[in-house]
């Protein structure tokens, strides 16, 4: 452990030992993505005060506890993994029911989020007992804060995360299509192995800006947005630039306002027909995304009520 790790030990303690850390708890904590540095003071603290942790990988987790000063024997952790998960879950909550403090970390980033956890999180809940998150580093939102990518009306805001696509390129093709009718920011996640051929699969979406983001949080971090047709080419232009783990943002498309023919013709539709029925012709005939199209028949549901 490093000088500055032991005063951050100390200062964990100073910040956050006042707080209340009720038993009978699990609390779900996120650890770095890459940068040691990125651990948050609480983190620190509830790690030293459970009673017990479970864990993706206990060897893993061994070694970041031990690069912070705090050392655990083997029998306090506990593999909680994707495949085993149900059974594990049960072992904590008989921990829990005795009264016991217990965390459960993930190998890096926030548990629960693409990564194993929300079972846990579910029967914890289910047989009465309380979860407690303790935020923190996070993939997805590092990236999302730092692509730009702008949403262009009401329909566009907010995002979609959609995770790994399916390894099999029919699968992955089909998904890709649904993604490109979808009007607001997906957010996808995806291995060195497997990079190139999501970025061909992304290609027939055109000019639409993607932000791609590797290695985040370490020495070669490495963060661009390019046209989604020229993702190929950009990845080809290095062997450097498919190594690591990968984020990629599809930034939001713009739907067309109130003189553009989608919203034009689904005005028409929605005179005539129900919502859902509207949406899907409208979306038929003019190739506007579903999705926005279904978001903006909503608002002009809101608008004839409040009309009315």
């Amino acid at each position: 452990m490093s000088a500055s790790f032991a005063s951050a030990l100390s200062a964990a303690h100073d910040a956050a030992s006042a707080q209340n850390y009720p038993p009978g708890a699990l609390y779900v904590v996120a650890t770095p993505i890459g940068n040691l540095a990125d651990i948050s003071l609480r983190a620190l603290h509830v790690l030293q005060l459970v009673d017990g942790i479970a864990c993706e990988d206990t060897r893993h987790t061994q070694g970041l506890l031990r690069s912070y000063g705090l050392e655990r024997p083997g029998s306090q952790l506990l593999a909680l993994h994707q495949h085993n998960e149900a059974e594990a879950a049960q072992q904590v909550i008989a921990r829990l029911q005795q009264g016991q403090r217990l965390a459960y970390v993930s190998d890096a980033g926030t548990p629960g989020v693409s990564d194993p956890g929300a079972r846990l999180a579910a029967a914890v809940q289910a047989a009465g007992l309380r979860t407690i998150p303790l935020p923190g580093a996070s993939s997805i939102t590092a990236a999302l804060s730092v692509a730009g990518a702008v949403a262009h009306s009401q329909a566009s805001s907010g995002f979609l995360f959609a995770g790994f696509l399916a390894s099999k390129q029919a699968e992955r093709t089909a998904q890709v299509q649904q993604l490109g009718q979808e009007a607001r920011c997906c957010v996808l996640l995806e291995a060195p192995h497997r990079i190139g051929e999501l970025a061909q699969a992304l290609a027939v979406l055109g000019p639409r800006p993607v932000t791609l983001a590797r290695e985040i949080t370490k020495q070669f971090e490495e963060i661009v947005t390019q046209p989604a047709q020229q993702l190929p080419a950009w990845l080809d232009g290095s062997p450097q630039r498919s190594r690591g783990e990968f984020v990629v943002v599809l930034h939001p498309v713009e739907l067309q306002d109130d003189s553009g023919e989608g919203l034009r013709v689904l005005r028409l539709l929605l005179a005539e027909l129900p919502t859902k029925a509207a949406v899907r012709l409208a979306a038929e005939i003019t190739g506007a995304p579903r999705n926005a199209l279904y978001d903006a028949a909503l608002e002009i549901r809101r608008e004839g009520t409040e009309e009315e």
